[in-house]
C-alpha cells in the first residue's frame, strides 16, 4: 500500500483503533456492516477500542477471544460479542472480515500469522513483534496474503504531523538538521500496571514485564516517536541510546530512555520516552536550513 492509499485509509477511519474498521470491503450481507472479531483483549487500550467499536454504527463485532474469561466477558461484552473458545473459530468463520489484534505482545506472532493464513485484514497493537525477526515474518506474511494492515501508530493521523511531513517532502525546511520527539506520561509515577486483584480484567501489569511485552517505559511509548521521526526522515544508520530505572515500582523493567541517531540523509534526531515524567509540554522539534518547528502543548509553531 503506497502512502497516499495508507493516509486515505487511515484518515477515513479517524483512529487507528477503528482503521480496521473502515478499511474492510466486504460487508455482512445481512447487516451491511463490516465484521470484526477480537483476538486478546490484554492491552491498556482495550476500554478505548471497545468503546470506539461499540459506538460505530457499522461495525458489528461478532467474536471476541482471550485466554482469560474475566477480560473477555468484560470487553466482549462492551462491543456485544461472543464469547470464542479458541482463535481458530474465530478465523475460520467466514463472516469475520478482520480481526483486532489486543493481546500480549508475546502472543502476537502466533495470532498474526494465523490471521493472515485465513485471509483477515489485521489491526494490532504496537510492538508488532517482540523481535525485530518475529516482526519481519510477520510483516512478510500480511505483505503475501495482501491483507489490509495497520498498527497503534496513531500518531500518523494527526494533522499537524501529516503538515509537517508533507512540508518535509516538499523541502520547505532546506537542508535538515537535527529533530526530536518526545513521549512521555506518568504511568509508574500513577501506578498504571500495578495489580487490581479486584478488578482482573483491567490489570495491565504484564506490559511493564518485558518477557511478555517485548519492551519497557522507552520501547513502550518511544517506538511511537521512533517511528514519526523515521516517517520523515527515513532510515537511520547509526544509534547510541540509555534506558534505566527511575523509581523500580516494576522492578528492573525500564522506565525512561533517551537515544541518539544519526539518519541516512546526516540528520541528527533524538526520540525520548518515558512513564516517569509528570508532565512533557514539547513533543515536536524540527530544525533546518529554510525553517523551524516545534509542537507545544500540542499546539504546532
Amino acid at each position: 500500500m503506497d502512502d497516499t492509499t495508507r493516509r486515505g485509509f487511515l484518515k477515513t477511519a479517524g483512529t487507528a483503533g477503528a482503521a480496521l474498521a473502515a478499511g474492510a470491503t466486504r460487508a455482512h450481507p445481512a447487516e451491511g456492516k463490516t465484521t470484526l472479531a477480537l483476538l486478546g483483549c490484554a492491552h491498556i487500550h482495550v476500554p478505548g477500542f471497545a468503546k470506539q467499536l461499540a459506538a460505530r454504527p457499522d461495525v458489528r463485532v461478532k467474536w471476541a477471544w482471550d485466554p482469560d474469561p474475566a477480560r473477555v466477558a468484560k470487553w466482549g461484552g462492551v462491543v456485544g460479542a461472543r464469547t470464542a473458545p479458541s482463535p481458530a473459530e474465530v478465523l475460520a468463520d467466514p463472516e469475520v472480515q478482520g480481526v483486532v489484534v489486543l493481546s500480549e505482545t508475546n502472543r502476537h506472532r502466533e495470532l498474526v500469522l494465523a490471521a493472515a493464513k485465513a485471509g483477515k485484514h489485521l489491526f494490532v497493537e504496537k510492538p508488532l513483534g517482540v523481535s525485530g525477526a518475529e516482526s519481519r515474518a510477520m510483516a512478510e506474511a500480511i505483505e503475501k496474503a495482501g491483507l489490509l494492515f495497520t498498527t497503534g501508530y496513531f500518531m500518523r493521523t494527526d494533522p499537524k504531523v501529516l503538515f509537517l511531513r508533507e512540508q518535509v517532502a516538499k523541502g520547505a525546511f532546506g537542508r535538515i538538521t537535527r529533530a526530536a520527539a518526545w513521549n512521555c506520561h506518568g504511568g509508574s509515577l500513577g501506578g498504571w500496571f500495578d495489580e487490581k486483584p479486584g478488578n482482573v480484567a483491567e490489570t495491565w501489569r504484564w506490559m511493564a514485564d518485558p518477557k511478555v511485552a517485548g519492551v519497557g517505559g522507552f520501547g513502550d511509548l518511544g517506538t511511537h516517536s521512533l517511528d514519526i521521526l523515521m516517517w520523515m526522515l527515513g532510515p537511520v544508520a547509526s544509534v547510541s541510546a540509555e534506558v534505566r530505572v527511575v523509581t523500580g515500582r516494576y522492578g528492573d523493567c525500564d522506565e525512561t530512555g533517551e537515544a541518539l541517531l544519526k539518519f541516512k540523509k546526516a540528520v541528527t534526531g533524538i526520540p525520548a520516552a518515558g512513564w516517569e515524567d509528570v508532565a512533557i509540554s514539547v513533543s515536536l522539534i524540527g530544525c533546518g536550513s529554510e525553517a523551524h518547528a516545534t509542537v507545544t502543548n500540542d499546539r504546532l509553531h
